[in-house]
């Protein structure tokens, strides 16, 4: 059930990012890397994030096996649970924030009373 944050801390980052390459790749020991299988040409961009070495290795191989094709590209080194997905979750645009109508109204008197 650990992997379940990782996964879901990679599935964040694809829909704020907009790209479906992303791949959070387990290691023993509750390691975790990140990779990018969107930057490779060619490569199967499926919206898969099954977190284990074996499923991304699998494709690894495959992509590696087409020709023009690079190896994805490997965004970190080995973390644990908690620092892993404070690194997922600093990549990539920032969630937008939902203000209310209210909200933006104040804000706007704000900054009128601040001229």
């Amino acid at each position: 059930m650990r992997s379940t944050r990782a996964t879901y801390a990679v599935e964040r980052l694809k829909t704020r990012s907009g790209n479906p390459g992303y791949a959070a790749v387990s290691l023993s020991g509750g390691l975790f890397y990140l990779i990018d299988r969107g930057a490779d040409k060619g490569a199967d961009t499926r919206a898969d994030t099954r977190v284990g070495a074996a499923n991304v290795d699998t494709g690894a191989q495959q992509i590696a096996g087409q020709p023009g094709a690079r190896s994805p590209a490997k965004l970190c080194g080995p973390l644990p649970l908690d620092a892993f997905v404070a690194f997922v979750d600093g990549l990539g645009p920032p969630k937008p924030s939902k203000a209310s109508k209210l909200d933006l109204a104040f804000e706007e008197q704000l900054r009128k009373s601040r001229s």
